[in-house]
């Protein structure tokens, strides 16, 4: 557990956690039921009011029921058989992501949950309240491997969510490469960008970084990655994975030189957490060196 310190944050800042999740496999839906259990325990112990997953972190959930041990998992087949396990049992997992962010009286963004909607597959990320509410904010630009391989539709434009704390935005992975994407959700008050991955090789993890660091910069927001990490050569879908936890700020007064305000080990289990003050971003929007979040030039017609 990477904890900016003991005790709770003072009032109005968010106490943030983010999970580099190491990939195992868990039998089907209580699997990953308990693995969420014994994850928002940890982070429960460490006064996290926000936790948040990777993306698609609950493959690992259909794996065991659908490959024999020792399969490779490489087939075509097994990509779409664990996709239709997911799918066949969205209901049944969304259910206990509620029920976990309700039992530890936290927020959650349990990762990204592929459900059926409107006729064809989406991927989605839940923001689920202590109180059991739940929004949604669904990719919006796929990867080659869920356009050709999936079939994964895309969804609609960014939305943002109120809490606590204010206005956040998510953006899954692939879709933080998108300047416009995120700025849109800043644009609509949003001061901290959940940021759900899921890349196998460090050159996705690094555009994944780099983006993340890029958008805090150019909109003087919060940022935050959770990845998944290690090998599962039981898994079609999660075969490899690398990166780390981390969450970035300006690159200006009041905050790191770099940005970086906290960082995991690489390819290392566990979380990362950071405590994370809306009121930061408005003095160093007001009166920092730069003001990139003011200054972006209108489109060139």
């Amino acid at each position: 557990m990477n904890a900016p310190g003991s005790g709770a944050p003072p009032p109005g800042v968010l106490r943030l956690g983010v999970l580099q999740f190491h990939v195992r496999r868990l039998d089907g839906v209580a699997g990953f039921a308990a693995a969420l259990d014994t994850h928002l325990r940890e982070a429960a112990a460490a006064a996290v009011s926000l936790a948040v997953l990777p993306e698609y972190a609950v493959l690992a959930s259909a794996s065991a029921r659908l490959a024999p041990a020792g399969d490779t998992g490489d087939g075509a087949a097994s990509v779409a058989a664990e996709l239709a396990m997911v799918l066949a049992h969205s209901a049944a997992l969304l259910a206990v992501m509620r029920a976990a962010a309700m039992t530890h009286r936290l927020w959650l963004l349990p990762g990204t949950l592929p459900m059926a909607v409107a006729g064809g597959v989406r991927n989605r990320a839940p923001l689920i309240a202590p109180d059991g509410r739940i929004g949604f904010q669904d990719k919006r630009v796929m990867t080659r491997f869920e356009a050709e391989s999936w079939r994964i539709d895309p969804g609609g434009n960014p939305a943002v969510f109120e809490t606590d704390w204010g206005r956040i935005g998510i953006a899954i992975c692939y879709d933080l490469e998108f300047p416009a994407l995120v700025r849109a959700q800043v644009q609509a008050g949003a001061w901290l960008i959940l940021a759900p991955t899921c890349t196998d090789t460090l050159a996705g993890f690094n555009r994944v970084r780099l983006a993340a660091r890029a958008r805090a910069l150019e909109n003087q927001c919060y940022v935050a990655i959770a990845p998944t990490v290690g090998t599962a050569p039981w898994s079609a879908s999660l075969d490899r994975n690398r990166g780390y936890a981390a969450v970035f700020g300006p690159v200006d007064r009041g905050f790191p030189e770099d940005g970086v305000l906290a960082r995991g080990v690489l390819d290392a289990g566990g979380w990362v957490c950071a405590d994370l003050d809306p009121a930061r971003l408005a003095a160093v929007r007001e009166d920092g060196a730069v003001r990139n979040h003011r200054d972006w030039p209108p489109a060139p017609p």
